[in-house]
């Protein structure tokens, strides 16, 4: 059944400044942070997944349904936090080495975060170094790696590599994701996941906390 909330009117037509106004507003009536999250910004944001994989939706609906998410999020995530809160799981991002390319990235991220996740955002032009400090000092659950460009995707390998010599690729699970990206490329360079959008980036990341999915249209995940 679909939400009746203000917030969820929000997320769903992507005007971040109501988004803002009615959160600011139901926190102060008394409702839990954890509340809003779960009964109308995962569901609304659930709900433009599926419209993007049906075609009804394109990127810059998505963007702009990120962008109302994530003013609602800057409000909501320190009280998350102080309440002590547990994510969906934890996602270090970023754009490869090469690459500073970031919408998809973003999109990713917010789109993560909408449902549950916690997102370390590198930014771009990360280099393997950077991605294996934030494995050491953040402990997440999930590193995602994003590349636009066939000629900056092999930083994706690059960095694996390097993961494999510090010995901290088995603490986490690989996702790569990007125009470029195929499941016969993820294959190669032994990532534990793919996808080259936002929504199926969602799906495989929750299949890596083994949470239930949908859909696994346009995602590869290694079984083995």
């Amino acid at each position: 059944m679909t939400p009746s909330h203000p917030l969820y009117d929000a997320m769903i037509s992507g005007d971040a400044e109501a988004a803002r106004c009615v959160t600011v507003r139901t926190l102060a009536e008394g409702v839990a942070p954890l509340s809003l999250v779960n009964d109308y910004m995962i569901p609304a944001m659930e709900d433009a997944g599926k419209r993007f994989a049906a075609g009804e939706y394109f990127v810059p609906d998505l963007l702009i349904r990120a962008r109302a998410m994530k003013t609602a999020m800057a409000i909501l995530r320190p009280l998350l936090v102080a309440a002590q809160i547990k994510s969906a799981g934890r996602v270090v991002l970023g754009t490869v080495n090469g690459d500073v390319h970031d919408i998809g990235k973003n999109l990713v991220g917010a789109m993560l975060e909408g449902c549950g996740f916690e997102v370390v955002d590198l930014g771009v032009n990360v280099s393997p170094e950077k991605f294996i400090a934030a494995i050491n000092e953040r402990n997440p659950h999930i590193v995602g790696m994003s590349a636009l460009l066939t000629s900056t995707m092999y930083s994706m390998k690059t960095t694996i590599d390097a993961m494999v010599q510090a010995g901290v690729r088995d603490k986490v699970k690989v996702l790569i994701g990007g125009a470029p990206v195929t499941r016969q490329f993820a294959q190669e360079i032994g990532a534990d996941g793919s996808s080259n959008n936002a929504v199926g980036a969602v799906a495989v990341a929750k299949m890596a906390m083994g949470l239930q999915i949908e859909s696994t249209a346009g995602v590869y995940w290694r079984t083995a």
